[in-house]
């Protein structure tokens, strides 16, 4: 069964295809900088009345959290980034690269340190080959 996204049956699918993923427990074995949230602006018209943070406690290889919070809470993680739903779609469909696409300010990196955000890069790729593994219910496609 397919899981909307966002949604807290969709983050609790991500952490476990993050945790059964052997690549990222390689690549992302390292990063040890705190929790990345990705916040989803508010879309009404997609039943997103306020932007919603999906909360990304990764540690040594390992998502020891993910869960949805409200945005005042994702703006507490180490690490944002913020994007409207239409890019997290294409994020995760492994349309664009998240790393480019923060260079080319299409999704935006509100706080923290790009620097280490990019020295990471095969453990972000890891991050979002993990989605593909979520069934994931898109709210704009029938």
């Amino acid at each position: 069964m397919a899981n909307d996204f966002p949604s807290d049956a969709w983050t609790r699918a991500y952490k476990d295809a993050i945790n059964s993923n052997p690549n990222y427990k390689i690549h992302g074995k390292d990063w040890t900088h705190g929790v990345v949230a990705m916040v989803v602006t508010a879309e009404p018209s997609l039943g997103i009345p306020e932007d919603i943070g999906m909360w990304l406690d990764v540690h040594g290889g390992e998502c020891r959290d993910c869960r949805l919070v409200s945005r005042e809470e994702a703006e507490k993680a180490s690490f944002v980034i913020v994007a409207p739903y239409a890019r997290w779609k294409e994020v995760i469909k492994g349309e664009i690269d998240p790393i480019k696409a923060m260079m080319q300010f299409k999704l935006k990196l509100t706080k923290g340190h790009m620097p280490t955000i990019v020295k990471y890069v095969h453990s972000s790729r890891e991050l979002v080959n993990s989605t593909a593994k979520v069934p994931t219910k898109f709210r704009d496609e029938a």
